[in-house]
């Protein structure tokens, strides 16, 4: 495996800054800027194209820091599914208390929460708004409205659009963002608009919209890497029609945006009385194909991508107990790239050692191209074993060399078995590290295992068993991308994560 860059992250700061006030210019007034995917984490745009970071976006937008107001929604019916982040591990209610931390501690104006489609009985939208309220964030409800997005005459009305209560933004550049797709951001952004000029504020939209890339091929490893991201929403990638036929440029969009677009043309024009837009692709916002350096490297990553979520698809199916709908989709977008599943190099060796031993296994592959793989064993798990021997391998340290201590060791498993009712005196991988930085205080080589940690950012793991919440946490904080085969471990109908 090697660290290589793809993608030129200041140039795209650059052009997407320049981009922005472009569109500001051209709409006039205060302009409502949708933005797609992550705003300050955007991990997938990371994975597929290397050298963009996940912080990328909200690095651009402190060059104009001053002149913007970040907005987040949230879809009500998200809180009472107690949707997660998965790349994150948390829910979306506590998501959007760690984006508003996080924008005011980078000096963004964050004041106003949008829940959207939310009803009186939405119980646990109730509490959350007054909860929010109590921290000082005001909170606008947004209600259902019906018929949308094809009723077009009630929704841009007072008994549409005009129930909705308005979000009192104070800068001229207002950024919609949420923790996840399916919150509500364009639906935000027209109720907005629709309020604004209603109160004689000249309002416009557009949309930051980073996947699929408009300017690359419909069947592009990175826009296909797009679809597997969506499977749940079964978005697919299509060429943009409307843009075709307007200005004679074959580019790509998504289906959702591209059905959607007769009605939201519809609607723009209806709420600020004329819209510049000919085609979805002309409302976003969106230089990332032309920063592309090494198309090849970002091909590459895409696949891997595609490949993780293929088994990730697999794993949600089997800890939910759901059919194939999902892993099906995933497997279509990997026939369209032409790749499969043990095309992820690790995958075969972690299997191979489960075959070989009849335990459960994992592997690692590092930056230098080296595969490890490891079983569990009577004192850890595959995970916190094939962890221990990366750590050794980067230390320079024979593969014999102990580095855990019995006195690091048995304090945590009689713990476990006395104390905490555990059957299982196995150390996950956040008892081995509690261990291992036990050990590091006396002993030298377990000194220079731990240092390696910040080594294993970006290697690829693959285990034969599902994990637990703890192994996933630690591989999530590692940076390390993990999948798994979709088996537990056990025939147990209850799993402990």
């Amino acid at each position: 495996m090697v660290n290589a860059i793809g993608f030129d992250r200041e140039k795209y700061i650059e052009m997407q800054s320049a981009h922005i006030q472009q569109r500001r210019e051209q709409l006039g007034g205060k302009l409502y800027l949708e933005m797609g995917g992550k705003l300050f984490d955007d991990m997938h745009a990371s994975r597929v194209l290397p050298g963009f970071t996940p912080d990328n976006k909200i690095a651009m937008l402190e060059k104009i820091r001053d002149e913007v107001e970040i907005l987040i929604c949230i879809n009500a019916k998200d809180l009472e599914r107690n949707k997660v982040r998965a790349d994150l591990g948390i829910s979306y209610e506590d998501d959007v208390l760690r984006l508003v931390d996080v924008f005011r501690e980078r000096g963004f104006l964050v004041e106003h929460i949008v829940l959207t489609q939310m009803d009186d009985e939405d119980r646990k939208a109730v509490a959350f708004k007054e909860r929010l309220e109590r921290l000082g964030l005001k909170v606008a409800r947004h209600r259902v409205i019906p018929g949308y997005p094809a009723n077009t005459d009630l929704i841009v009305s007072e008994e549409g659009l005009g129930k909705n209560e308005f979000a009192e933004t104070t800068r001229d550049l207002v950024v919609v963002t949420a923790p996840g797709p399916g919150s509500g951001k364009l639906a935000t952004s027209l109720s907005q608009v629709y309020h604004e000029n209603k109160r004689g504020v000249k309002a416009g939209y557009a949309k930051f919209e980073t996947f699929p890339i408009w300017n690359l091929p419909l069947e592009h490893p990175v826009n296909l890497a797009y679809e597997a991201a969506t499977v749940d929403l079964n978005d697919a990638n299509v060429i943009d029609h409307f843009h075709l036929s307007a200005h004679g440029e074959t580019t790509v969009n998504y289906n959702r945006d591209v059905e959607a677009f007769p009605l939201l043309k519809v609607l723009l024009e209806k709420v600020t009385g004329t819209t510049p837009y000919q085609s979805p692709t002309d409302m976003g916002v969106n230089m990332a194909g032309n920063c592309i350096t090494d198309d090849a490297v970002c091909r590459a990553a895409s696949e891997q991508e595609i490949i993780r979520r293929y088994f990730k698809a697999l794993v949600d199916e089997a800890r939910g107990g759901l059919d194939s709908t999902q892993s099906d989709r995933a497997a279509v977008v990997m026939a369209k790239a032409d790749v499969r599943a043990t095309d992820r190099r690790v995958v075969v060796p972690a299997r191979e050692r489960e075959e070989a031993n009849g335990l459960p296994g994992a592997a690692i592959e590092l930056h230098d191209g080296t595969i490890i793989s490891a079983k569990t064993s009577d004192l850890v798990g595959c995970s916190a074993a094939v962890l221990l021997k990366a750590l050794r391998y980067l230390a320079g340290l024979d593969e014999n060399q102990h580095l855990l201590s019995d006195e690091a060791i048995e304090p945590i498993q009689r713990l476990k078995t006395q104390h905490l009712g555990s059957s299982n005196p196995r150390l996950h991988t956040d008892e081995v590290l509690i261990a291992l930085s036990v050990s590091a205080s006396t002993d030298e080589n377990a000194a220079r295992a731990l240092e390696q940690l910040k080594n294993l950012r970006g290697c690829d793991v693959h285990t034969t068993t599902i994990l637990g919440s703890v192994d996933e946490g630690i591989f999530r904080s590692l940076g390390v991308l993990v999948t798994s085969d979709p088996k537990f471990q056990n025939k147990s109908l209850y799993q402990k994560r």
